[in-house]
C-alpha cells in the first residue's frame, strides 16, 4: 500500500527526495510534521465553517491554503522517506 501511495504522490515527494546532499534527520521531526498537518487540517475546517457562516467566498482562499499545507505535511510525514522530512525542516 505504501508503494502505491508513493507512486501516486510522486510529484510531491520527488522534489524533496532527490539530491545527494547530506541531511540531519530526527524521528521527532516526523512526529511534529504529523501534528502540524493535523493542526492545519483543523484550521482549514474552521475556515470552511466561517466561509459558510459569513457567506463570503473569499474566505475559501485560506481554507484551501490550510488544507494544502496539511495535506502535503501528512503525505510527506507518512509516506516520504527521511530525506523528504529533513528537507521540509531544511536540515541539511
Amino acid at each position: 500500500m505504501k508503494a502505491l501511495l508513493r507512486k501516486l504522490f510522486a510529484p510531491i515527494l520527488n522534489p524533496l527526495e532527490h539530491g545527494d546532499d547530506d541531511f540531519i534527520y530526527k524521528p521527532s521531526h516526523r512526529t511534529i510534521l504529523i501534528i502540524m498537518g493535523v493542526i492545519f487540517f483543523i484550521l482549514s475546517g474552521v475556515a470552511l465553517f466561517f466561509t459558510f457562516k459569513v457567506d463570503q467566498m473569499v474566505v475559501l482562499i485560506p481554507t484551501l491554503v490550510f488544507a494544502a499545507i496539511g495535506f502535503v505535511s501528512l503525505i510527506v510525514a507518512t509516506v516520504g522517506n527521511d530525506k523528504a522530512v529533513s528537507k521540509i525542516w531544511r536540515n541539511r
